[in-house]
């Protein structure tokens, strides 16, 4: 049995596969001709985020029997084709939910409490307590759409704030726990306060977020998003900031992550993330809501225990 990882990962990923007697390959620098070439000579292949497992791949495949994903979302991975030839698709949410959740509420309180304008000004020297008067979460209602590790793992670290939490999951009855009361869409709408996505990226939820879905809020709201950028649509959300709709944005993802680089270098960034960048009620950070010392070791953990167990249900 030989294993294929093409990104990086922890060490324990690949020690605790090669206990279990697989061969690991680790090519971390291989690229999607390499892989092309190369994949039909595996039974498991581990992507990151780099490699798209699509169907000229798959195909490509000929002995594959796991395509496992160091991290939570699957829209990489063409999912359906692969289960539909026998091969199953894993992932190990369970290594970074932690940090998701704990991302997102310091996301939360540094908007709440403006502590990005206020750090920039006091390093300049300019002290401003009043212009820095900031909001509590306490009393407020917090709204969910998505409850599954990561929803859950936010929900849990918003306990200790007297504040409560509402959650939406289409896919999901009878999920209220002790961290977040189960409740319809149209309620959502209604009674959040803040506004806080946990979906994949599929294509039900691609563009989920636009003008319509914003305008159903009763109340204005202040929106976190940690999970996929394309979830929301950005011309429409900062429509919707200066409108007043959105009080305000926590984005850990963007519909446009390439800007960085592709988009900078070709002088062409959107308008409207021009926009949003240089608004002053909104947070950002670069994907990395579950980027932690800890997740890093955990991902490749649970997701070793994963493909063991995966491989031998297939014997």
């Amino acid at each position: 049995m030989k294993a294929l990882i093409i990104d990086s990962a922890h060490k324990v990923l690949i020690d605790n596969l090669k206990e279990a007697g697989i061969e690991v390959i680790h090519k971390p620098n291989y690229q999607r001709e390499d892989i092309l070439r190369e994949i039909g000579d595996y039974e498991v292949v581990v992507i990151r985020s780099k490699i798209i497992i699509d169907r000229e791949v798959i195909d490509k495949a000929v002995k594959l029997k796991c395509i496992a994903r160091v991290g939570a979302g699957m829209d990489a991975i063409d999912i359906e084709y692969a289960e539909n030839k026998g091969i199953k698709c894993l992932n190990s949410p369970e290594g970074n939910r932690d940090a998701v959740g704990e991302h997102a509420l310091g996301m939360l309180l540094c908007l709440f409490n403006k502590l990005s304008i206020a750090d920039h000004q006091v390093r300049k020297g300019i002290w401003r307590r009043e212009d820095n008067r900031g909001l509590e979460i306490k009393g407020k209602t917090i709204g969910l759409i998505g409850y599954g590790n990561m929803g859950n793992s936010f929900a849990q670290r918003l306990m200790g704030f007297d504040c409560r939490t509402i959650a939406y999951d289409k896919y999901k009855t009878n999920y209220s726990n002790q961290y977040a009361h189960e409740v319809s869409l149209e309620t959502i709408f209604k009674e959040s306060d803040i506004f806080s996505l946990h979906v994949p990226l599929t294509e039900e939820t691609k563009y989920m977020v636009e003008k319509d879905f914003l305008s159903k809020f009763q109340k204005p709201i202040y929106l976190i998003n940690t999970a996929r950028g394309k979830v929301v649509k950005t011309k429409d959300l900062v429509d919707k900031l200066k409108e007043g709709k959105v009080l305000g944005v926590c984005l850990d993802v963007l519909e446009y992550e390439a800007f960085s680089s592709e988009l900078c270098a070709e002088n062409n960034i959107p308008q409207d993330l021009i926009e949003l960048l240089q608004m002053p009620n909104a947070v950002f950070s670069p994907h990395v809501a579950g980027w932690t010392v800890e997740s890093y070791y955990k991902l490749a953990f649970y997701l070793s225990q994963k493909i063991i167990q995966a491989l031998k249900e297939g014997e």
